[in-house]
This record gives structure tokens, C-alpha cells and sequence, in this order.
């Protein structure tokens, strides 16, 4: 281990953080090792990844120097904050100060800071098509992650900027999945319309933010977009229907219908995610917000084992066979057919690529 970089993934116990510890763990060869931070390294997920042969090291993200000794002696970091949480934009910009600083007073050589677009540069404050929310977001838990990408500039810490997108897990554990209607019909809603959402495994982010390590300093400096694919509501009720092997339809609800107030927490951020889709050609990575943005998509491999994804059903090992997907590590996933739904969504091709990037364990196809 001692001639490994190492790289310090903070929210380790998370979907992201998680997916780049066990990324790193699986490719022995890849020069890197993870330290897995967490706030209980008691935890049965904590024992997991130190099970893989991680590090865990507790850490608490309010506590400024705890940041700071957890860095120590990495080469790099992964950051990610947790909005959910708490609920708070302001809270959540000071832990990300906190890493800033943590990072930048530990000289780490790269940092990817796991981040949104601040919807306020599209929609601003004054419009009101969508309301206000917490006196200065439009979206809080896009707004900050985005407005906090300037404190790692600021610092002179040297960051990639990874802009995620929606998880496909959210269809499971998030409650936004198929529900049955009184006759059994299968049907889910969102406020869309027929504009495209671009979604992603949450594990494989991880593997893109490993990627990004292991091209070295070529995402320095940079935004880099992440999706497995761009997806209609009616194109998403396609592939739920081919999961659940019953037909599912998408219900395109308007925007303005069951409007929540701002005492609904939950709903108005969330609403506000889904406005954002509804009002533009394409949601958020659809459309490039700067001229080093680099949309790619997280595409498996076939040249090593851990190219298979935890979500990658229809993921291939060097003998290029597909392994069912009741063989795969499903986690705390307990239905079958939510595996399925995961499956079926996570195995579409990505779209058509003008340039191929060879990182290995992953493939970041830049299209």
C-alpha cells in the first residue's frame, strides 16, 4: 500500500463514495487505494468496504480540522455533500468550505468534487415560474453544490468538477417508481412532459470519478458531465415495462398541478428539479454550460472484471459472457423485481460516440 496513492472518498458508506471505494478496491493493479471516510466506521456498511481492504477512518465534515486530518497524506479526494440531510444550502456550502481548505492546506494533487449546475443561472431569483425557495434558490440541493464549485477554484486546490445526474435508484428507493392503480395498472408520474432526463446507476458514478483519477491531470480544471443515457417519460415507461413485464405507463403530469408551498420541503425541491426539465428542450446536461464541459457517459467494459458495475446486468467479463442478472451483488436490494428495473435500465447502450477514452475499469465516451 505504501507505494499506492491514496485517494480520501468522503460520504464513503454513500452511493457515490461507495461506488469509487469499491472501484478502487477491485482494481489492485491500478496504482490507487482508498480511504474510506465516514462518520461510523462501526457501521455494517463501514465493515464492508474495509472488508474490500479499505481504510476507514472516522470523519465529521462540520469539523473542520477532522477534514483536514483526514486528508493527510492523500494524494487525492473525492467530496460529496449530502443535502437530504439537513436541508440546508448554508450548511452545506460551509462543509464545502471546510473540504476547500482541508484539501488545500493537505497540497492534494486532485480533487473531484461530486457536484449540480446552480439552476439560477437559467432561472433566475426574478423569475417566477418557479418559486423561491429559502429566500435565494430556485433549486437548494442544485443551487448550492453549484455555487459551491467556486470555493475549490478560489483555494487554489486543483478539482474536476463532476456533474452528476438523476439515479436511476431513485425508481426504487426514493418512492417515485410504478404504482399500481385500483384495477392493477402499472403506471408512474412525473412533471416533465416529454423532455429528456438524463440518469445514471448511482454506482457508477464512482467508477467515473475513478476514471477521472486515473487520466491523471487531464480533468483538472474541468466540468465533466456524467449520464448512461438521456430518457423520455415515455421512453423510461418502455423500459420499467420490460422490468416489470407488464405494461407501465408514463403520466405526464403538469407542472402547476398539486403545486406544493415551500412547507413541503421534499416536493418544492424536487418539483423544481423536474420544472427545470419541463421548460427547456432537454434537462440540465443536455446542453453544454460552458465550453469545457465534455458530456460522456459511463459505458462497461469487457477487458476486466471490475468493469462490471454493481447496477451493469448486462455487463460482459473477459470471456464476453453476460451474467444473469440474479448472479449479480444486489445489495440491500430485496425484490426481484426491482433488481429487474435496475437491470433493464442499466444495460442500454449509450448513445453514439465520436471518441472513445481508454480508462481503464470504466469507459468515459465522450460524445
Amino acid at each position: 500500500m505504501a507505494d499506492k496513492k491514496i485517494i480520501a472518498v468522503l460520504g464513503a458508506t454513500g452511493a457515490q463514495g461507495g461506488g469509487l471505494v469499491r472501484a478502487i478496491m477491485e482494481d489492485p493493479d491500478g496504482g490507487f487505494t482508498a480511504r474510506a471516510l465516514t462518520r461510523n466506521p462501526e457501521s455494517d456498511k463501514a465493515r464492508e468496504l474495509a472488508a474490500l481492504g479499505a481504510e476507514v477512518v472516522a470523519v465529521d465534515v462540520d469539523d473542520p480540522q477532522s477534514l483536514k486530518a483526514a486528508f493527510e497524506g492523500a494524494y487525492g479526494a473525492f467530496c460529496v455533500t449530502f443535502f437530504w440531510e439537513h436541508f440546508s444550502p448554508e450548511k452545506e456550502l460551509a462543509q464545502v468550505r471546510s473540504m476547500a481548505e482541508a484539501a488545500r492546506s493537505n497540497d492534494l494533487k486532485h480533487v473531484i468534487w461530486s457536484t449540480l449546475e446552480d439552476t439560477r443561472k437559467w432561472v433566475p431569483l426574478s423569475d417566477s415560474r418557479m418559486p423561491t425557495l429559502q429566500g435565494n434558490y430556485k433549486v437548494p440541493h442544485f443551487d448550492a453544490k453549484g455555487e459551491a464549485n467556486a470555493l475549490f477554484t478560489e483555494a487554489g486546490v486543483p478539482t474536476t468538477f463532476l456533474q452528476t445526474s438523476f439515479y436511476w435508484d431513485n425508481l426504487i428507493h426514493f418512492g417515485m417508481g410504478p404504482r399500481a392503480d385500483e384495477d392493477g395498472n402499472l403506471g408512474f408520474a412525473l412533471p416533465m412532459g416529454d423532455k429528456k432526463l438524463p440518469g445514471i446507476a448511482a454506482e457508477d458514478i464512482g467508477r467515473c470519478a475513478y476514471g477521472i483519477f486515473k487520466a491523471g491531470d487531464e480533468y483538472v480544471g474541468r466540468t465533466v458531465g456524467i449520464a448512461g443515457e438521456h430518457l423520455t417519460g415515455a421512453e423510461m415507461a418502455t423500459v420499467l415495462s420490460e422490468a416489470y413485464g407488464k405494461p407501465v405507463a408514463y403520466i405526464p403530469v403538469p407542472f402547476d398541478v398539486g403545486r406544493p408551498g415551500e412547507h413541503v420541503p421534499v416536493q418544492a425541491r424536487l418539483r423544481g428539479l423536474f420544472h427545470r426539465s419541463a421548460e427547456s428542450r432537454d434537462f440540465a446536461l443536455s446542453e453544454p454550460a460552458a465550453s469545457d464541459v465534455r458530456h460522456v457517459a459511463c459505458r462497461e467494459r469487457g477487458s476486466h472484471p471490475a468493469t462490471v458495475g454493481r447496477f451493469g446486468a448486462a455487463s460482459t467479463l473477459g470471456s464476453g459472457k453476460r451474467r444473469p442478472w440474479r448472479t449479480l451483488r444486489w445489495g440491500r436490494l430485496s425484490w426481484p423485481v426491482h433488481a429487474r428495473v435496475l437491470h433493464v435500465l442499466c444495460k442500454r447502450e449509450s448513445r453514439p460516440v465520436a471518441e472513445r477514452v481508454p480508462i481503464p475499469s470504466i469507459g468515459i465516451i465522450l460524445v
